[in-house]
C-alpha cells in the first residue's frame, strides 16, 4: 500500500508513476448496471468491491475473519478499482478536479470498531495520487455484509475537467 506521501509534484498520472503504482483494469460489472456515469462535472461509481480478475481477492467481516490489515488491504484494491475505472472513463486522471465525497461501507461482527483506520488506506491512496488539497469528504459506516460476501465497499463521487 501506499504510504504517507502527502502531495507530490506533478498531475494525478506523474505520481501514479513516481508512487509505482499501475491500476487494474475496470472490473467488469457482476450485475445489470455501469462502473461509472458521469453527469456535467461529477463522475459517480457503482460500489466498488475488492475485485480482481473478476473475483473477489477478500472474503469475510472485520473482527471475525479478518484483521485490520487484511481491511486495510481490501480497501487499498478497491480504491484501486475506482482509479482505474475513472482513467478508463477520463482517458487521464490529471482531468480530476476533486475528491468530492467518499464512502466505506465495511461488513463487520457488530463489535469492531476501527472502521476509521481502514477507510483511511483509500484516502490515503487519493491523497497520494490527487494531492492534499484534493482530500474529499468520507463516511464510514459499518454494516451487517455486502454484495458477494466482500468486507468493504466504496462509494465514490469526482468532479473532473472537461
Amino acid at each position: 500500500m501506499v504510504g504517507n506521501k502527502g502531495s507530490q509534484p506533478g498531475g494525478a498520472e506523474r505520481r501514479l508513476q513516481d508512487l509505482g503504482i499501475h491500476l487494474p483494469a475496470t472490473p467488469t460489472p457482476l450485475g445489470s448496471y455501469v462502473q461509472t456515469v458521469q453527469t456535467s462535472n461529477l463522475l459517480f461509481f457503482s460500489g466498488m468491491l475488492p475485485i480482481v480478475d473478476h473475483k473477489p481477492k477478500f472474503l469475510g467481516r472485520l473482527g471475525k475473519e479478518l484483521d485490520v490489515e487484511a481491511g486495510r488491504e481490501a480497501v487499498y484494491t478497491a480504491a484501486l478499482n475506482v482509479l482505474g475505472a475513472a482513467k478508463e472513463h477520463l482517458g487521464s486522471l490529471d482531468r480530476v478536479t476533486r475528491v468530492i465525497r467518499l464512502s466505506v461501507f465495511i461488513a463487520t461482527s457488530g463489535d469492531f470498531f476501527d472502521q476509521p483506520r481502514v477507510a483511511d488506506a483509500a484516502s490515503d491512496l487519493f491523497r497520494d495520487v490527487f494531492g492534499i488539497e484534493k482530500t474529499s469528504v468520507r463516511q464510514v459506516i459499518g454494516v451487517a455484509s455486502l454484495p458477494l460476501g466482500v468486507p468493504v465497499e466504496l462509494d465514490v463521487i469526482f468532479e473532473v475537467a472537461d
